[in-house]
């Protein structure tokens, strides 16, 4: 090899700065795999946390303050959630529930969890978890958050009862840091039992000039003196004194956010200044537009995945049919948009309602997402 280097010019003078380089130069065979340590603490892929406080906040609502049990959270974006995957008598099943807390405060996550009627995991949290029980999540992850490039300094953030949980985290990081936004929130309930954070947000907007609040509830008791009604577009506007805002954000149950961005229509606010949260879809599926006719939701069908076949209700989406049967596929947002539990469907019909993000090349192939699909036929997936 050094007889075949010789005959290379400059052979000589190449050599001599990798001796010296070898002597003086810094070594980076001790930083190997750096990068990638640093890339997993920024955005690990599962976090291991410590119930440290429960808080009641109303009389079906609590926020769960969760605890690394390593000590370290990764930083997050004002709006963005985690997937909590738990085990329920057996059942492998995960939630994402959207981060309360301010990304400023770095020694815990809120999460606020409402209990469902029916709903599984939300009555799990609310009646076995308890202060010093361990939980898993992914890291946060989601794309309901503020983008300075893009959205401007005024901002309307219109929430419908849960859907409160990103703003808070987003108004108390813009007013505990000083940022130059202003913020006015629209929050619709329909009893003032079920409003969240009632004090804390009435506080911040009495003491804070870039922010103001105002509530309708739908439903309120006999005497109550505030606004009633829904969050329309005549509210908007006087909520609004006439201002012209920047951008327009929007949370909450889909029949309300669907309300809602039609009435902004009705004010010239034109989509792209529009930002909804993607949610999953609450209630009977068959009532969605699209649905087959004569399908009843309770009819089952066969689905071969995995090597196996299971059977799947048609009012159900594939996902759960799955979860069920312990056939484990990646999941975070359950609502039809980041694509981690996406599977290609290789025979049979699903029907998809409206507001999956599926990518037109998922389309094209027959991807779908396992989360927001139904199955109308016997299926084949492939996982």
């Amino acid at each position: 090899m050094s007889d075949f280097g010789s005959l290379l010019e400059g052979y000589d003078r190449l050599q001599q700065e990798m001796e010296i380089l070898q002597k003086y130069g810094r070594d980076y065979r001790m930083e190997r795999n750096r990068t990638r340590a640093i890339v997993e603490r920024l955005h690990p892929k599962r976090l291991q946390l410590k119930v440290a406080e429960l808080i009641e906040e109303t009389y079906s609502t609590r926020t769960f303050r969760l605890v690394a049990r390593n000590g370290y959270l990764p930083p997050f974006q004002a709006g963005q959630y985690i997937n909590l995957f738990v085990n329920v008598d057996g059942l492998h099943t995960s939630r994402p529930y959207t981060i309360s807390s301010s990304p400023r405060q770095v020694g815990y996550y809120d999460i606020t969890v409402k209990r469902m009627p029916g709903g599984l995991v939300s009555n799990y949290l609310m009646d076995r978890i308890k202060v010093g029980d361990e939980l898993e999540s992914s890291g946060p992850t989601g794309n309901f958050y503020y983008n300075p490039l893009f959205h401007g300094k005024k901002l309307c953030f219109i929430a419908g009862g849960a859907g409160v949980t990103p703003f808070v985290s987003m108004v108390r990081e813009t007013l505990q840091s000083g940022l130059d936004r202003q913020i006015h929130l629209i929050y619709g309930c329909q009893t003032l039992e079920d409003v969240l954070f009632y004090d804390r947000i009435k506080d911040l907007s009495v003491r804070h000039d870039g922010f103001s609040y105002d509530l309708i509830l739908s439903e309120p008791h006999k005497g109550y003196g505030g606004p009633t009604g829904f969050i329309d577009a005549q509210f908007i506007k006087e909520s609004l004194h006439g201002e012209k805002m920047d951008m327009f954000y929007i949370c909450g149950p889909p029949a309300m956010k669907e309300f809602c961005a039609a009435e902004l229509k009705k004010l010239g606010v034109p989509r792209r200044k529009i930002r909804q949260e993607v949610s999953p879809i609450y209630g009977d599926i068959t009532q969605q537009p699209g649905w087959p006719e004569g399908l009843s939701a309770d009819q089952t069908f066969t689905v071969r995945a995995g090597g196996r076949e299971i059977e799947a209700q048609a009012g159900r989406p594939i996902l759960e049919a799955l979860e069920r049967e312990r056939i484990k596929i990646p999941v975070s947002c359950r609502c039809g948009e980041c694509s981690y539990c996406r599977v290609k469907l290789l025979k049979g019909e699903v029907f998809q309602p409206e507001g999956v993000l599926l990518r037109e090349s998922d389309r094209r192939f027959g991807y779908i997402h396992a989360c927001k699909a139904y199955p109308i036929s016997d299926i084949e997936l492939l996982l």
